[in-house]
């Protein structure tokens, strides 16, 4: 299958990710599910894909519209909207005022404190939580392939080499879980899992209450249940 030619946006592509990412514009309620409709499709070239999305892609919202060019235009449109009045002026005065100081500290910052503080975190939901939860199953550490990006922080073994993938999150990576986005290393990341373990991967958001770190997205408990179930039923 011959691969189309990307478009190159050079240096610029860092501030539209960000803005793009930021915004939510490149969500499902926007565009559509589009690697599920990609997959639906199979397509053999790139105008059977174009054609495919703009017959079939819908906003996944309550009220579902379908997305034509004029779709993708209009997001491009507050793209740019968002880029130039917002973040641009924004990203302008951090430039100005970062300092030397500003530096040494988020190197510490990263390093330090925040290895520690999401050590403690994924202690707390896996030791005090899940394990509670579903006390038949081991929660085994990733290896370092699997989290030296962050992307899987614990599994859930269900047989040999059967599991679920857990990332853990502080409340604070998305001021609303609900609406967090995954970007498009970490999906691929995710489906790798899921590949080699048949298990999917789940985002689990933790918050603080008194010294605890507690699960936000409750939901997510009944949703690994029945992906345990459903491995179960399946590699029994």
């Amino acid at each position: 299958m011959k691969n189309i030619n990307l478009l190159d946006f050079g240096k610029k592509e860092k501030v539209l990710n960000y803005a793009c990412q930021t915004y939510k514009l490149s969500r499902p309620s926007k565009v559509g599910e589009v690697m599920d409709l990609i997959r639906k499709c199979q397509p053999n070239s790139f105008q059977e894909w174009e054609n495919f999305y703009f017959q079939n892609a819908t906003t996944k919202t309550k009220n579902p519209s379908k997305i034509s060019l004029e779709t993708l235009n209009e997001l491009g449109i507050r793209l740019y909207e968002q880029v130039t009045k917002v973040v641009i002026p924004e990203w302008s005065e951090a430039f100005r005022n970062i300092t030397q100081k500003d530096c040494i500290n988020y190197i510490y910052n990263l390093v330090i404190n925040r290895t520690f503080d999401g050590y403690l975190r994924e202690k707390s939901v896996i030791n005090d939580e899940l394990a509670k939860i579903f006390p038949n199953y081991i929660f085994e550490e990733s290896p370092p392939e699997l989290d030296h990006a962050g992307d899987i922080d614990y599994l859930i073994k269900i047989r040999d080499n059967i599991a679920i993938g857990l990332q853990i999150k502080p409340i604070t990576a998305s001021s609303n879980f609900a609406n967090y986005s995954l970007s498009e290393r970490l999906q691929n990341s995710f489906d790798a899992f899921t590949e080699k373990f048949k298990g999917k991967v789940f985002i689990i958001f933790s918050s603080k209450v008194g010294n605890k770190k507690v699960i936000a997205n409750k939901e997510v408990i009944e949703e690994i249940r029945e992906e345990i179930q459903r491995l179960e039923k399946i590699y029994r």
